[in-house]
């Protein structure tokens, strides 16, 4: 399982580096699709996602990444209204089909996933972008990494013992902390190596402010899981699970990134 996982890992991160490197168009088509599976893994733990309401869920998707690959990003409101009322539409003109609970996920997975990775590419085409993507995985994976280290070297007082039993106080500071590190340690390459010029205590707290998030959407993803029973999202990626077992973390660190980095330039 270790060897799978890792051989997994190792095949995810340089698909990664092509991708996120590349840029443009292809990044752009990489990430519509893990949204699209990442919302139908989401879809299936309530058993909406070969259905009506995950088609419409689909739909919605490809429509929202079709705003933001024309720039039409001004129709968002609008956008975010009429996919509620086709949503509310499909579940009262197929009554009963559909519980409640269904309905809400098909809303909610939209915005979970695909709105939420999206900021991926749109963190890579600001002006910076080229080197402020990096932080997503840095604050994120790096974040999931040093606190596993941490956690098992020090860890003593449980962070959430209910939902997640193997995760300490102790690991989830240290993980902020390496992802701080490992951002300032960034910049530094970055500026030696890559032409650039910034500045290392920024790019720290970036990923620390980063690091902080992902724990979150670790943990809400994994809230999700034992509701419903479920030890995987999916089978994707091979010794990690499914698209959302592995970019759980990902998905709220990306909007967060982009923002900070926005606002920085």
């Amino acid at each position: 399982m270790f060897k799978t996982r890792l051989l997994s890992g190792i095949v995810l991160v340089i698909v990664l580096i092509a991708t996120v490197g590349y840029g443009g168009n292809l990044l752009f088509a990489v990430l519509t699709v893990i949204s699209l599976i990442g919302m139908s893994e989401l879809y299936k733990v309530v058993d909406a996602h070969k259905k009506a309401l995950g088609i419409t869920g689909y739909v919605g998707a490809v429509c929202y990444y079709a705003l933001l690959y024309s720039d039409h990003m001004e129709w968002m409101t609008a956008f975010t209204i009429l996919f509620l009322v086709v949503v509310m539409a499909v579940y009262v003109f197929t009554f009963p089909a559909f519980r409640t609970e269904q309905v809400m996920v098909t809303f909610f997975g939209l915005f979970y996933v695909a709105v939420m990775l999206s900021y991926v590419y749109q963190t890579r085409m600001l002006p910076e972008g080229g080197t402020a993507v990096w932080l997503i995985f840095l604050s994120s994976w790096g974040c999931d990494t040093c606190a596993y280290c941490v956690g098992m070297l020090i860890g003593k007082h449980k962070m959430a013992p209910r939902l997640s039993p193997k995760k300490s106080v102790e690991g989830g500071v240290g993980g902020v902390l390496g992802a701080a590190l490992l951002g300032a340690l960034f910049s530094l390459a970055m500026n030696q190596w890559g032409g650039a010029d910034v500045d290392p205590l920024l790019y720290a707290v970036i990923c620390g402010a980063g690091g902080i998030i992902s724990q979150i959407g670790d943990l809400a993803a994994s809230a999700i899981k034992r509701n419903h029973d479920v030890k995987d999202y999916g089978k994707l990626i091979p010794g990690h699970g499914g698209i959302l077992d592995r970019f759980d973390s990902v998905i709220f660190t990306a909007p967060v990134i982009y923002y900070l980095a926005a606002m920085i330039r």
